[in-house]
């Protein structure tokens, strides 16, 4: 007798379980969306009200931080998993953009030249050596190439909530 009711109540407990679905994961996940928005990364936004690089270069002058939508080209991202991408700015300098909380990754593949939107917060940043290497070393870069940063850098950086990746 217990072991029928022990079984009837797993039984019930299992189909249970399998009909509830979760309201969140904490599994980053890509949303494919149609060919002419791209693949949607992080937090889902409408590309609206974007701005060029040398726009958003405007804005952040003299400010702590501005909220922004961006549009522009990648030129490198991490090739270890995927976790930050170098973007063109207006100057052809590179700023990079990471992502908040490590809450979501950009396919490891060689994304350079792909056009990408991405809505978060730029500012400005003093980048140590020690971080500078970390991300050379992520990119691929030779020991020769690391051991030549030397020097803290003041550099724009971003962090995404989202990115659009075309």
């Amino acid at each position: 007798m217990k072991k029928t009711i022990f079984g009837a109540f797993a039984i019930v407990a299992l189909v249970a379980c399998n009909q509830t679905k979760p309201t969140e994961t904490t599994e980053p996940t890509a949303s494919t969306a149609s060919a002419e928005t791209g693949n949607t990364y992080g937090a889902s936004f409408a590309a609206e009200n974007v701005v060029s690089p040398a726009e958003l270069q405007t804005q952040v002058q003299g400010k702590d931080s501005v909220e922004a939508v961006v549009s522009t080209e990648i030129v490198e991202s991490c090739q270890s998993k995927g976790c930050w991408m170098d973007v063109k700015l207006a100057d052809n300098s590179t700023m990079k953009v990471t992502f908040r909380d490590y809450g979501f990754f950009l396919p490891v593949e060689d994304l350079k030249g792909r056009t990408v939107i991405f809505k978060g917060t730029a500012k400005r940043e003093v980048i140590s050596v020690d971080d500078q290497r970390h991300y050379a070393q992520d990119a691929g870069k030779s020991k020769e190439e690391i051991a030549a940063i030397t020097q803290p850098k003041e550099e724009l950086r971003f962090v995404a909530d989202g990115v659009i990746l075309k």
